[in-house]
């Protein structure tokens, strides 16, 4: 039976959704898997049962993927507002206002004259981007490819990838999405290189 779960989204990330550069996203695995050289779970996970079963491998953790099963659906949460001066107006979102403003509308305010909500405050009924499930894997954060690197939405900057720590351009995407992954969960967190989801995901009507 397919599920539906809210998922948090920067602006910076929801922006690369709707230009379609991001279908991926990772997420920090709690509590972090102790896994044997052999591969096998042990710790808290291994004592996970299933239908009474234990789960012994590293792959078998994806079924508890808090983020659903390829075929489950994810809606979006992000930074959003209903500003008085477009009563009876639609909902805006951060992440591109104004663009996001249906046309037709006047005395459209400025971004820091609106009184922004939370994403975390965001209802389903104002949600604008569903997302569908197409794959869910579990590894280390360091594992990262070049191509998962781009699928997370980095963005591209003259000759090489953007440096989301700031200053000249960086020559390959997983240094770049290294940056951005620091910029979120703080200094030298790549270095920690904990396991992680690796979400996949399909852009789908809501």
């Amino acid at each position: 039976m397919t599920k539906e779960r809210p998922i948090l989204f920067s602006g910076a990330m929801v922006r690369a959704i709707l230009d379609g550069r991001k279908t991926q996203t990772r997420r920090v695995v709690k509590p972090q898997p102790e896994v044997s050289e052999q591969g096998n779970l042990m710790g808290d996970w291994l004592a996970k049962p299933l239908d009474g079963l234990l789960l012994p491998k590293l792959q078998d953790i994806t079924i508890h993927c808090p983020y659903g099963q390829r075929g489950d659906r994810l809606w979006v949460r992000e930074t959003w507002a209903q500003p008085v001066p477009l009563d009876p107006g639609p909902t805006v979102y951060r992440a591109d206002y104004p663009a996001c403003v249906p046309p037709g509308y006047e005395r459209i305010p400025k971004a820091d004259e609106i009184t922004w909500k939370p994403s975390i405050h965001m209802p389903r009924a104002l949600c604008r981007l569903a997302l569908e499930v197409t794959g869910v894997r579990v590894e280390r954060l360091n594992e990262c490819s070049e191509a998962d690197a781009i699928a997370e939405g980095i963005e591209r900057d003259g000759d090489g990838w953007k440096s989301y720590a700031g200053g000249s351009c960086v020559a390959f995407p997983t240094t770049s999405y290294a940056s951005l992954w620091d910029s979120i969960n703080g200094a030298s967190a790549w270095e920690e290189n904990p396991w992680v989801w690796v979400v996949e995901f399909r852009r789908v009507q809501r």
